[in-house]
């Protein structure tokens, strides 16, 4: 019998509230057991100050521990029973001089730290592995390097049944862009570098989560020393329920050879 738990490997700490929350809450409310892997420590992050890791007098190690906090108070609120982090550090954004330090997150020996996650699927016995498609959404070097890492753990483990990827189709990304504007809503890096090339007819698992959009808002609000997310936090419900009320999912990898469908649940077929 496939076990009913979720695994999400997450980059940074706020991942797990803005990426994947509503199918964690979706889960945990049906029983399921959810796990978090966040890989790195976020200390790249805004500071006290609002200034990220490439910025002179950045205070890396109270962002840390800032950081800490709310990833631990977000994952309990949005269904997480057990949270891990792995501890590399944060590369920071593409370019900046951070991604030169070898215990970055993007300059992981891959086969090394696969195997690491690899032994928490197995240990967790988790059917379901959800992480970043291969541009890592929107193209950070630590969420393309989570999609390295997650898919060669998938395939090392041996109780991973499928590995998805969430995604935002092209036209429902284009139209929430298009409404944000008009409202004059400021909109987080993550949402404007998102590469827009996921045809609507593409996904593979549609989960309508918009029950928990309220849910998901106060976990990135949890999130509140990351304050380029703060107009997330005070938008209109019905602007946010647009974009996060729906979850989209790609199934970037299976092992099991079920013919059913997974089209409104990850476990889909599974049994």
């Amino acid at each position: 019998m496939t076990s009913h738990t979720l695994l999400c490997v997450h980059a940074h700490p706020d991942d797990e509230a803005i990426f994947t929350a509503g199918i964690t809450s979706h889960y945990a409310e049906q029983g399921y057991r959810c796990v978090l892997v966040t890989c790195t420590l976020g200390q790249l992050g805004l500071d006290d100050h609002g200034r990220n890791g490439a910025q002179p007098g950045h205070n890396a190690l109270a962002t840390r521990a800032t950081r800490a906090g709310e990833l631990q108070r977000a994952g309990a609120l949005v269904g997480y029973a057990r949270q891990i982090t792995l501890g590399y550090l944060d590369s920071g954004m593409m370019g900046w001089l951070a991604n030169q330090d070898p215990d970055a997150f993007m300059n992981v020996d891959v086969e090394t730290t696969a195997r690491v996650l690899a032994d928490i699927i197995d240990q967790e016995d988790a059917a379901v592995v959800v992480t970043y498609d291969e541009n890592g959404f929107y193209g950070h070097p630590d969420h393309v390097m989570a999609n390295i890492v997650a898919r060669r753990a998938v395939e090392l483990s041996t109780r991973a049944q499928r590995l998805f990827y969430p995604v935002v189709p092209r036209g429902v990304l284009s139209s929430f862009v298009a409404q944000s504007r008009e409202q004059v809503v400021f909109l987080p890096a993550w949402i404007e570098d998102a590469v827009a090339n996921i045809p609507d007819d593409s996904v593979d698992c549609v989960m309508d989560v918009s029950r928990f959009s309220a849910l998901k808002q106060g976990a990135i609000a949890t999130h509140d020393s990351q304050v380029d997310n703060a107009d997330l936090v005070t938008m209109a419900p019905e602007l946010f329920s647009l974009l996060f009320g729906t979850e989209y999912y790609q199934l970037g990898w299976r092992r099991d050879n079920t013919s059913v469908a997974c089209a409104e649940d990850l476990f889909g077929g599974l049994s």
